[in-house]
């Protein structure tokens, strides 16, 4: 490395420390797949849910660690799908960077319909499309007058979020103890295989997915790991991460399963709110669920960041078309906020037409395009990094638990929709990327035939990054 890039490095990097990583990974991880998703997980998987959710943080691991270590490698590239362009060729950048911005676009899909299902806690005769407009015309305007101010915000609602995991983990510990009287239900430790697995091991299999889930965000950590001032204790940073996540995950689920009977356990509330229920709590539930809204909305805006981003890199390297990089006044990002915007719109129409069942087929749906994007971190590291034995047998074990969780779809009824939407959408980028990477090699083939054409002023150089959910697109610089 030369001193101008080795000046680049440095400048590129932060002066994050590995635990601070840690802790935001925790905070920015933290929300409906967790708060709502839960839910679905226990009444589809009963208790055993748990040893689900303690194999899906391993498999979450595997993918960290391996973004993790791609981007130590090579701080410069920035994300995920430089990478599988790089290992792959360009209809892996493609596909990728689409399959990114779906699943991205259906978790906000998923978001808004918890909201909705939050919000109508307080107002039940009000239909759940209202709110789902309500929240999602909100979001948009955040992100268009854009994100000043917005990150001291986040850390705000990352503290309300942690508080509020504290508040249900000492007051379920007050109620089992009979500190406090009144529960709506008898709490019961399950002591047999049937309470365990009321629906056997395929009921577990199925709610494989919806720990997964709770996990999403994890690779855009993998990308804030350049910001370390040690780039190697990222793996360190994922680690201390997941183990916390699946401490409180383990812990906090498990109260709930002990506390709520599992017929209870429904997509419509929150098993945290059905576990502090009590006479002598009234105000529980109700304060808990403001903070079920305040973190659901955080992680929506977030994720809103996000595809704008994506939409807009994918349109600056001809991935999409060039109008959605374009902005208004040179600030405002309204064309890719308008195709967002039709996303959203689908989004509240299933929750117009579907209202029973839209939260389970929109979350399985979006947990499923983030398992096929993580299959793509983990393939490209084999392509890319120099693997002993144990880095092999990370990434197959990483690929066998997402195998794993997708395939486990297929044995419930309510999950196995969102897994044809899945591959629908797989199929539709898949032949949007045959179409254009045929365009590209034409076009190629007659710049080779016509040498001196001028080249696309809107291209972005070779090799320059992008960052997503407020981590800003940089150019290099020679």
């Amino acid at each position: 490395m030369n001193n101008s890039s080795a000046k680049q490095s440095t400048q590129g990097k932060g002066n994050l420390k590995w635990w601070q990583l840690s802790l935001l990974g925790v905070a920015g991880t933290i929300g409906t797949g967790y708060f709502l998703g839960s839910s679905l997980a226990l009444s589809i998987g009963g208790p055993a849910v748990l040893l689900a959710y303690l194999l899906a943080a391993a498999g979450t691991y595997m993918v960290f660690d391996a973004l993790a270590r791609m981007t130590a490698d090579h701080p410069e590239q920035g994300s995920f799908r430089s990478y599988a362009k790089k290992a792959f060729g360009g209809w892996a950048g493609f596909g990728s960077g689409w399959v990114y911005w779906f699943s991205e676009m259906l978790i906000m899909g998923s978001q808004l319909t918890a909201l909705s299902i939050f919000a109508r806690f307080w107002f039940p005769a009000v239909p759940m499309w209202m709110f789902a407009a309500g929240f999602g015309l909100l979001g948009l305007i955040i992100v268009f007058f854009g994100n000043k101010g917005f990150d001291r915000v986040e850390n705000v609602l990352a503290v309300i979020k942690s508080a509020a995991i504290l508040m249900f983990i000492v007051l379920a510990a007050a109620l089992l103890a009979g500190w406090i009287e009144g529960g709506k239900f008898q709490p019961h430790f399950p002591d047999h295989y049937g309470a365990w697995l009321p629906k056997g091991w395929t009921g577990l299999w199925s709610a494989f997915i919806f720990a997964f889930y709770a996990y999403g965000g994890i690779e855009v950590l993998g990308i804030m790991s350049y910001r370390l001032k040690n780039p190697e204790e990222a793996p360190k940073a994922g680690k201390v991460m997941l183990l916390a996540l699946a401490i409180v995950y383990v812990l906090s689920i498990g109260l709930a399963a002990i506390m709520v009977p599992q017929h209870a356990f429904n997509p419509k509330e929150s098993p945290f709110v059905l576990a502090l229920s009590s006479d002598h709590l009234a105000f529980v539930p109700h304060l808990f669920n403001g903070v079920l809204i305040i973190a659901g909305f955080s992680t929506m805006t977030a994720s809103l960041y996000a595809v704008t981003s994506m939409i807009n890199t994918l349109a600056q390297e001809g991935d999409a078309p060039r109008l959605f990089a374009r902005k208004w006044k040179d600030k405002y990002p309204l064309f890719g906020l308008g195709l967002i915007s039709c996303g959203l719109l689908a989004a509240i129409i299933m929750a117009l037409l579907l209202p029973g069942k839209v939260y389970e087929y929109i979350t399985t749906a979006a947990g499923l395009m983030l398992l096929y994007n993580w299959s793509f971190i983990l393939l490209s590291s084999g392509k890319l990094l120099q693997s002993g034995t144990w880095s092999v047998i990370k990434r197959w074990i990483g690929l066998v638990l997402i195998a794993a969780a997708v395939s486990g779809t297929l044995f419930h009824a309510l999950s196995r929709p969102g897994f044809f939407i899945s591959l629908l959408l797989v199929s539709v980028i898949a032949l949007c990327g045959f179409l254009v990477e045929r365009h590209r090699k034409k076009s190629q083939d007659t710049k080779q035939a016509a040498p001196g054409l001028p080249e696309d002023p809107h291209r972005l150089e070779e090799g320059s990054g992008y960052r997503i959910k407020g981590i800003i697109r940089q150019k290099s610089r020679s």
